[in-house]
């Protein structure tokens, strides 16, 4: 897709138009500047025959790189933007539903807000409405680390010693925990990562150095106040070791008007990679649900 000069990639799942009442869902990965593979099972584990469309945000993935751009050009409007055009350009703008996972749940919930009149329901899954809360959270997972962990981490973020052998091996022990705790990892997921690693630009723009700082133009991103305005149907997802914790999730639950909450008991930040079958089950009867009302 060409908009406003620039190229995005997608690809959909199934005909668009095959669905009949099901309308497709768009479905936004996180990062920022993560890529569609690691949510790649979501859509092709369905069983509805349900078209879904994936796609990696521009500045990551298969979409058009700018590495040069300055940070201040890695804007949440700019996605939403994209996001938007996305849905036009599929021509799917008076039916469809949004699943968006961690930064891309918050994407979804910026389009939310919006109030776009063919939203049908929205799935966040594994995000917050309030930086300052998801860094609370963290804070006090990383104080639950065991104590050479912790202080590795610490003593290496305070010397801004992130590329040191030892702070990787540390991190290593908290996205164990809390980030994904399907073992052997996931082929998607080490793939997804590896592109990260390619060009980390847009993760570094908006969220920063690692999980556990945000130093990006997220780290004061809060839409709490405005989730009233969000007229879909919602389900919230969170797994209960996740790096976003409960209390952070709580206060989205709380904001939305029409929400359902599901905790996914073992699972941390990727629930649909930890408990495949028990996710896809929650969503698709969610999303039936939805079309119902």
């Amino acid at each position: 897709m060409k908009w406003r000069g620039r190229r995005t990639w997608y690809r959909v799942v199934g005909a668009l138009d095959g669905g009949g009442a099901q309308a497709p869902v768009v479905i936004c990965h996180g990062g920022p500047g993560l890529t569609h593979d690691y949510l790649t099972s979501v859509a092709e584990l369905s069983r509805s025959g349900r078209s879904y469309v994936l796609y990696d945000q521009f500045g990551g993935g298969r979409s058009e790189h700018r590495p040069e751009a300055p940070s201040q050009s890695w804007t949440v409007e700019l996605f939403v933007e994209e996001l938007q055009a996305l849905i036009g350009y599929l021509g799917i703008e008076d039916a469809y539903h949004l699943l968006g996972h961690s930064w891309g749940g918050m994407l979804a919930l910026e389009h939310a807000v919006t109030r776009p009149r063919g939203l049908r329901s929205i799935v966040v899954a594994d995000a917050f409405a309030s930086s300052a809360a998801y860094v609370a959270g963290v804070r006090s997972l990383l104080a639950e680390l065991p104590e050479d962990a912790r202080q590795s981490i610490e003593r290496h973020e305070a010397a801004g010693a992130l590329d040191a052998q030892e702070y990787r091996q540390a991190m290593r022990v908290f996205y164990g925990r809390h980030v994904c705790r399907a073992r052997p990892v996931p082929e998607e997921l080490t793939r997804t990562m590896a592109r990260l690693a390619e060009d980390p630009t847009v993760y570094e723009a908006m969220m920063g150095p690692s999980e556990f700082t945000m130093t990006g133009s997220l780290r004061d991103w809060d839409i709490t106040s405005r989730l009233d305005r969000v007229e879909a149907p919602g389900l919230v997802v969170s797994g209960r070791h996740d790096e976003v914790t409960p209390s952070a999730v709580e206060g989205l639950w709380r904001g939305l008007p029409r929400a359902e909450w599901v905790i996914f008991e073992e699972s941390s930040h990727m629930p649909h990679l930890e408990e495949p079958d028990r996710f896809r089950d929650a969503v698709e009867k969610f999303l039936e649900r939805a079309e119902l009302a």
